[in-house]
């Protein structure tokens, strides 16, 4: 007899500090079949599993989501999730989170999400959710899902296997449930909020930390899934840290799991640093200009949208136009958010020379357009990026988006008429860490510390909020590491 797992969820990671709000227009909706091509490998468990989809909504990061957009996208899920629950018998839930939205007249989105569906579904059906690693666990969250587990790599390159991993946990809890057993669950609440540019599994001690997962999933009898999140940290928000939960049929194996884990993550926290070099923007971008690798990728993270920023601050093209960069390297900046500079230049013809006043409209306070002339060299359109448009200026080629949108691929670079990486002496990213597909092409790199709505600089952002004493805004304490347990 096969199992009847309904799956949805809302996937977005929200910064607190970006004037910028998530809506409608941020949210890429899926339902039936369409939301069921997230999961690729669906058919090897068609034996087993009636998969049911309800709904889905996933957004580039970015700034606190609508009221609006919620109450109306909770609304429709719900009433789809009605309909399936008239003609199917839930078995249990596939949550599928991102773990860090943020929610306008809420500090715990996530939470206030699985209340709404407990209070559909009742308490007996399993909840299990696939996260991200940079997720934020809040206690009702923890109480109210069975299991929780989230990406074990950063960059993310297993968010595919993670999903799988959900399922298999989710199936293991159901199989037990038939044999009578019981799920212990564990978390402990490590008070450390780091940027993710400075946890990444690629190096130390981020690498170890995440390599005693298996480890210990190996030797600890009974024990299913262990997890560690390292936290959202541009969130202003009690919940805002790290996390280690665990889960087992043996409760005493998987307190041990737990306890054992953040230990390590407290005894590690002085060792966390850039995953790469590091620099003001001023000496970054010299740096770069005297570089003689090609192509020298600068990150942009204060304005990275892939962590929540604006994607509108002109900052660093200020510099290069400043300094004078453009004339003497070939650089690429990618990109630059302005739907109204995209529409206003929807009258001229390729190659005309255009006055533009760019970016700087979301969050004024980090600076104005920029007011420059250059040259139209292509109009475009892509599907999440929108109507775009890229303009040159001697060496100078940017690109102008009507979304926010974050360029992590050179199939997104070569969509914009831009080429090869190759072809280009610096190019300019509005990202932190790079992605896969950067990295491998990059011959040199240099993480700007620019200012923004994501500033790598903690302690120069204005929190309120935060659960204290925290990591490193407070140093010197002993720190409370107890287990929370419960029993399923």
């Amino acid at each position: 007899m096969k199992y009847n797992v309904f799956v949805g969820g809302i996937h977005i990671e929200s910064s607190t500090f970006t004037p910028y709000r998530s809506g409608e227009k941020d949210f890429f909706i899926t339902k039936g079949d369409e939301l069921l091509k997230r999961y690729p490998w669906i058919d090897t468990y068609q034996d087993k599993v009636n998969f049911i989809p309800i709904m889905h909504a996933r957004a580039l990061p970015g700034g606190i989501v609508k009221r609006s957009f919620y109450d109306k996208y909770l609304k429709d899920f719900m009433q789809v999730l009605d309909l399936a629950l008239k003609q199917f018998k839930l078995d249990g839930f596939f949550l599928d989170i991102h773990g860090a939205m943020s929610l306008e007249g809420s500090v715990d989105a996530e939470g206030d999400f699985i209340c709404a569906l407990r209070e559909k579904i009742g308490p007996k059906a399993p909840v299990c959710a696939s996260m991200d690693l940079h997720g934020n666990i809040s206690q009702t969250l923890f109480d109210l899902s069975t299991v929780l587990t989230c990406y074990r790599t950063a960059p993310h390159i297993d968010a595919v296997q993670t999903r799988e991993r959900n399922l298999t946990n989710l199936l293991t809890v159901l199989d037990g449930r038939k044999q009578g057993k019981k799920i212990a669950k564990a978390m402990v609440s490590v008070p450390i909020l780091l940027p993710g540019e400075q946890t990444s599994t690629e190096v130390e001690p981020g690498k170890s930390l995440y390599a005693q997962i298996p480890q210990q999933l190996l030797h600890k009898d009974g024990v299913l899934d262990t997890s560690i999140w390292m936290g959202f940290p541009w969130a202003d928000q009690p919940r805002s840290r790290a996390a280690v939960c665990a889960y087992g049929f043996n409760q005493d194996n998987t307190v041990a799991c737990a306890k054992e884990l953040a230990e390590k993550f407290w005894d590690y926290k002085n060792d966390f640093t850039f995953v790469g070099p590091v620099a003001p923007l001023k000496e970054g971008l010299q740096k770069a200009l005297e570089s003689k690798e090609k192509p020298y990728f600068l990150s942009d993270t204060g304005d990275n949208p892939g962590a929540g920023g604006d994607n509108d601050t002109v900052i660093v093209l200020k510099e290069i136009l400043n300094s004078g960069a453009e004339k003497n390297k070939k650089i690429a900046l990618v990109s630059i958010k302005d739907e109204q500079t995209v529409q206003e230049l929807k009258a001229n013809q390729i190659d005309d020379y255009v006055h533009v006043n760019l970016g700087g409209k979301i969050n004024k306070a980090l600076g104005g357009p920029v007011n420059t002339t250059m040259q139209l060299i292509n109009r475009y359109s892509d599907t999440k990026a929108g109507d775009s448009v890229v303009l040159k200026k001697d060496n100078l080629s940017l690109v102008v988006t009507s979304n926010r949108y974050q360029f992590a691929t050179e199939k997104n670079f070569q969509n914009a008429g831009l080429g090869s990486y190759q072809d280009y002496d610096i190019v300019i990213v509005k990202i932190g860490y790079l992605e896969p597909d950067l990295s491998r092409a990059a011959k040199g790199w240099t993480m700007l510390l620019t200012p923004g709505s994501v500033n790598q600089d903690l302690k120069n952002l204005a929190f309120d909020n935060l659960t204290r004493p925290l990591y490193p805004f407070d140093d010197g304490f002993t720190p409370c590491l107890d287990v929370c347990v419960q029993e399923t």
